[in-house]
């Protein structure tokens, strides 16, 4: 691999040549040099970033969001970075959440050689070799930006061995069959147009939720303090539009499950801090109510058009908004009722008050510093009044 191609390929990412000139001149130059240095670059960037806490959806959705519309394969040639960071790892040593990733992408080897990826990638994606040698050196520029994370999830290579029972190490057996059920219930709760059906489903699955959760307190109370459950955090994307009211739903339904959580809008995601239980309800419930409020909100809303469309956008934050603290509202009532039904009810406070100083105290340690974000205006009053109605009307 010619070392000159690699020189001005990291110049270029430096931005110690301008990106245009960089760009001519790996486009004059022998493609057998510029192809393999440009595939290895794009590759070991990826493999530092997987070292960095990034994951395969993490990486995908920033990049995805950064190239924009404009730049499709962006988000392809970071899947296929995966795939080739994965063929360095029997499947063993790498982390179930990390393996399902890379599948839910269809991360796999599809280019005969790694010397010729960009010509493949041309020839696959209909473009021709400039326009190709612009979207990786496009996607080196957006990798070389993006900074370490916490590490959430092993990357390969490093996965623990899983405990017998265990979910992860240091984790709590779930119950897939109940968290199935419950997806088949919301799924459910999504797909029906009758308001009374979706709230007798979605009614259920919280049902099944709170009664896991408030479970695996009991079983944490009686096991004593040296029971090898701690929190952990998972990353949930936000995406556009409306992120900024988006990730308030998601704060509002974390904190009615005993989670915390902190919004990266850089990088468009939020992370969840809480035990698995309550995680995974947060995970599934906040997918589910974004479901319910696209579908009322795209009922509700005025006409668009050019001469409508301030209207319209003033009228969807207003919308997210009063649905985000509506559904706060009716979520911490439904909690609160949940534990009052509880066995051992009384007992379960100062384990439920153990768990929560856990769970702040890993947010504090992954994030020592950190800033209350600024409440989003309310600059319609139709779409608040119609936020909250469809938070009332919404199935928990």
């Amino acid at each position: 691999m010619s070392s000159e191609r690699r020189g001005q390929i990291e110049a270029v990412v430096r931005g110690a040549v301008p990106y245009e000139q960089g760009l001519d001149a790996l486009a004059v130059a022998p493609a057998g040099e510029v192809d393999p240095a440009l595939f290895a670059a794009v590759t070991e960037a990826g493999a530092r970033l997987w070292r960095g806490g990034w994951q395969p959806a993490e990486l995908h959705r920033v990049v995805v969001r950064r190239g924009g519309t404009d730049r499709p394969v962006l988000g392809r040639v970071v899947t296929d970075a995966v795939a080739a960071h994965l063929r360095g790892f029997a499947r063993r040593d790498v982390d179930e959440r990390w393996c399902a990733q890379a599948e839910a992408l269809d991360a796999t080897v599809w280019w005969r050689a790694d010397a010729t990826y960009a010509s493949e990638l041309a020839a696959r994606h209909r473009l021709d070799r400039v326009s190709a040698l612009d979207d990786l050196l496009s996607l080196l520029v957006v990798l070389a930006e993006l900074p370490p994370i916490e590490v959430l999830v092993p990357p390969p290579g490093t996965a623990p061995r899983p405990r017998a029972g265990g979910r992860q190490a240091g984790g709590t057996a779930v119950d897939e069959k109940l968290l199935e059920r419950v997806r088949a219930l919301l799924a459910k709760a999504e797909s029906t147009g009758y308001p009374a059906e979706a709230e007798t489903y979605t009614a259920k699955a919280q049902e099944l939720i709170a009664r896991h959760s408030i479970d695996e307190a009991l079983v944490a109370r009686r096991d004593g303090p040296d029971a090898a459950v701690v929190p952990f955090a998972r990353r949930i994307g936000v995406d556009h539009p409306y992120e900024s009211e988006k990730a308030s739903l998601l704060s509002a339904v974390a904190a009615a499950n005993r989670c915390h959580t902190v919004w990266s809008p850089d990088y468009g995601f939020t992370t969840v801090f809480g035990f698995d239980a309550d995680i995974d309800a947060v995970d599934l419930l906040y997918t589910s109510l974004l479901v319910q409020a696209g579908r009322a909100m795209a009922r509700d809303e005025p006409p668009g058009g050019k001469a409508g469309r301030a209207r319209l956008k003033a009228f969807r934050q207003s919308f997210l908004v009063a649905y985000a603290v509506r559904i706060g509202e009716r979520l911490g009532r439904a909690a609160e009722a949940a534990l009052d039904a509880a066995p051992e009810a009384a007992d379960l406070l100062p384990v439920l008050r153990s768990r929560d100083e856990q769970v702040r105290e890993t947010m504090q340690r992954v994030f020592p510093r950190t800033v209350r974000g600024r409440g989003s205006r309310v600059d319609s009053r139709e779409g608040w009044e119609s936020g909250r109605e469809a938070a009332d009307r919404a199935a928990l």
